[in-house]
């Protein structure tokens, strides 16, 4: 004799099934992906479920919606982007994958308590290390043959 299998019996309950395998999906894809130009249309198309199921269903599970969530995890990229310290906000904002540096900004703002500008301000050392392509340009020889000319520096 075996055992029944509540899925089996229950449509409803394989269908929620499916659903939190495909929900799982997507979130494995945020993680991934997160830096592409995601959407809901196209996280929803890949798994084959409708935008508006997929964000009723996403929120129902996980608590914030696919867009909360992969805002969320480009703000936490974007803090230890900003931490290093050899970008600026602007580079920060289209690395991790944000069109827009306003919603950025305000998203950032809103999940870390302060401005993006200020975050970095308050991780990098005062002094930081200029970037090995700054170096180079600045100890090229027709730098110093520059340098060394009289003229006076721009005031």
């Amino acid at each position: 004799m075996h055992a029944h299998h509540p899925a089996t019996e229950d449509p409803a309950f394989a269908q929620r099934l499916r659903d939190l395998a495909r929900l799982r999906r997507v979130r494995d894809r945020i993680d991934r992906e997160y830096a592409r130009p995601l959407d809901v249309e196209a996280l929803a198309r890949g798994v084959h479920m409708s935008a508006g199921h997929l964000s009723r269903q996403f929120r129902q599970t996980y608590g914030e919606s696919p867009y909360a969530y992969l805002m969320t995890r480009r703000i936490e990229r974007a803090m230890a982007l900003l931490r290093r310290g050899d970008l600026t906000v602007t580079d920060v904002c289209f690395a991790v994958g944000c069109q827009s540096l306003g919603t950025f900004s305000t998203r950032f703002t809103e999940l870390v308590g302060e401005p993006p500008s200020a975050y970095r301000a308050r991780h990098t050392p005062d002094t930081p290390e200029p970037p090995p392509c700054l170096t180079k340009q600045a100890t090229r020889p027709i730098r110093n043959r520059e340098a060394r000319t009289g003229t006076p520096p721009l005031a």
